[in-house]
């Protein structure tokens, strides 16, 4: 099944600029013509409002920028940044693109050997810290060479502001061309030592352009800003949207579902995974008159239950708009947020489902020899399209491996087209169950066990097995009061699958491990029971 953008749509449609400048200079130019207006409304560690205008984000990300371009480095140098989410984190951010600088975001959750290899890999000239961090994570960066290392608190202290407030507040952005390298982004590495995807300023620009158009950004947009911005999802995803729009921003430093629900009459636009909904679900707060002001729900970077679809458009009124993207590739497909004229003018947001291709990417679903599949059955997915990735930074074998020799990006994802034109991803290839000679989907049999009554959620790993190569394994959460039995999830699933699908093993436990972002780690579960038919 291949959907082509250029057959369907233009590869680059009219809306893309594209244009050979500097990111930031695209989103400074969004900024409303009155820079006295909010632009980001937040609240400090102590409990005290603060309030950022248009005209304070020009000013304190240039100070950033005419700082970095004090240390006179070099061309392309990496500024790896690991502190916790605050606006002034933001700035950052936008004063290493206008600088002409690469950005390096680190997860906070990463620990010293963790860091030893990204600061090792990636040999940044810069690298921001928080201050509580500064004594061990300086050690390594000046180890591995590298010139600067800054703090940044989520309090507004720190050597990076207090040097930084020494510069001018007026800067220029460098000239750079879309092709240009803007930031890089390590892979979760789940299966070995993490990757840098290199993304460069145009393949940010042309997904936020065409992101800013297809979910229907308009004046006077507010989002509620709830997510980590070491991520794709917080950092280019909502950032950029609002930028570009000039919306305001409604801040929080960290989720507090109680605090998001009050703030929704004064904003229209929440993005978040959908642990965040699921959290929100448990408050009685949520209400369709707590919601009545909002426009768009958007939810993405793990699975959404098609229990929480269901029960949040119950509670709210509002239809999640699910979406699928990647590091490599920033967005890749969406459910519609209006009438999609490339899919007869299909507007319905289908639960279970990532949506059509977005307007500009090619998607194309294959088998193993690269061939493709007829619409609806599983297969490999493949894209390409100005938003996918210039490759691993250091990794030429690795990059050339990952893309087909036409030209499109592997993606690693399972999945399906339907007759209508909507995704469905069932899994990653890596987690794919080869048990007796036979492909066994995880994601089909989780589908059918979280359906059973009292189950919240499941996860299906494979380990080995002395007769089968391979078996599957089922970790299953209870709802709250329920009891469950794993036998008896085994005996009604055999009603329902073919013998080859069904888990060997049903495990009941209080919870699935996850990383930050909310996905399952299934490399751990797999660890944990590797020897369990040994």
């Amino acid at each position: 099944m291949v959907i082509n953008a250029s057959a369907a749509f233009p590869l680059i449609p009219d809306f893309f600029t594209m244009s050979q400048r500097n990111l930031f200079e695209a989103l400074r130019a969004a900024f409303p013509a009155d820079l006295d207006q909010i632009a980001v409304e937040t609240i400090s560690p102590q409990g005290e409002p603060l309030l950022y205008t248009w005209h304070d984000l020009d000013h304190a990300s240039a100070r950033i920028a005419n700082l970095l371009a004090s240390l006179k480095l070099p061309e392309g140098s990496r500024v790896a940044v690991q502190v916790e989410k605050s606006v002034e984190a933001m700035l950052l951010y936008l004063a290493t693109l206008r600088a002409g600088y690469v950005f390096l975001p680190l997860n906070t959750a990463y620990q010293s050997g963790e860091i030893e290899y990204f600061v090792g890999n990636a040999e940044p000239a810069v690298v921001v810290c928080t201050p509580g961090n500064f004594g061990w994570v300086s050690k390594i960066a000046f180890k591995a060479g590298t010139q600067h290392v800054f703090t940044l608190g989520d309090d507004r202290t720190g050597s990076l502001l207090q040097r930084a407030a020494r510069h001018a507040d007026t800067h220029k952005p460098v000239a750079r061309q879309a092709d240009d390298l803007a930031a890089i982004l390590y892979t979760s590495g789940t299966t070995g030592r993490s990757k840098g995807a290199m993304l460069s300023h145009g393949n940010l620009l042309s997904n936020a352009e065409m992101l800013k158009d297809y979910w229907g950004f308009q004046p006077g947009d507010v989002l509620i800003h709830a997510l980590p911005i070491f991520h794709v999802h917080g950092l280019f995803v909502a950032i950029h949207a609002a930028l570009l729009n000039g919306s305001k921003m409604i801040w929080f430093a960290k989720f507090d579902p109680r605090a998001v629900i009050a703030a929704m009459p004064r904003a229209t636009v929440f993005m978040g995974v959908p642990t965040l909904y699921v959290r929100m679900l448990a408050e009685p707060g949520l209400s369709k008159a707590a919601a009545r002001n909002m426009r768009l729900f958007i939810a993405g970077s793990a699975p959404l239950l098609i229990e929480t679809f269901n029960a949040w458009r119950e509670r709210t009124g509002h239809t999640i708009l699910e979406r699928y993207g990647m590091s490599e590739t920033i967005m890749l497909t969406s459910n519609p947020y209006r009438a999609d004229p490339r899919h007869g003018g299909q507007s319905e947001r289908r639960g279970s489902t990532v949506g059509f291709p977005l307007p500009g990417v090619g998607l194309r679903v294959v088998d193993d020899a690269g061939k493709p599949v007829p619409v609806g059955e599983i297969g490999n997915i493949q894209v390409q399209g100005p938003n996918v990735f210039k490759g691993y930074w250091r990794m030429p074998e690795k990059t050339k491996e990952e893309f087909s020799a036409d030209g499109w990006f592997k993606t690693g994802d399972v999945g399906k087209v339907d007759d209508r034109g909507y995704v469905s991803i069932v899994g990653r290839s890596k987690d794919l169950i080869i048990s007796g000679g036979y492909n066994v989907y995880p994601a089909e049999i989780e589908g059918y066990i979280n359906d059973m009554p009292g189950v919240v959620e499941s996860a299906v790993v494979g380990v080995p097995h002395p007769d089968f190569g391979e078996v599957g394994v089922a970790v299953v959460i209870a709802k709250p009061g329920a009891q469950l039995d794993g036998d008896a999830i085994l005996a009604q699933l055999k009603a329902q699958l073919a013998n080859f699908k069904i888990p060997k093993r049903c495990f009941v436990a209080a919870e699935l491990p996850r990383n930050t972002m909310g996905k399952v780690q299934k490399n751990l579960l797999r660890d944990q029971h590797k020897g369990l038919f040994a």
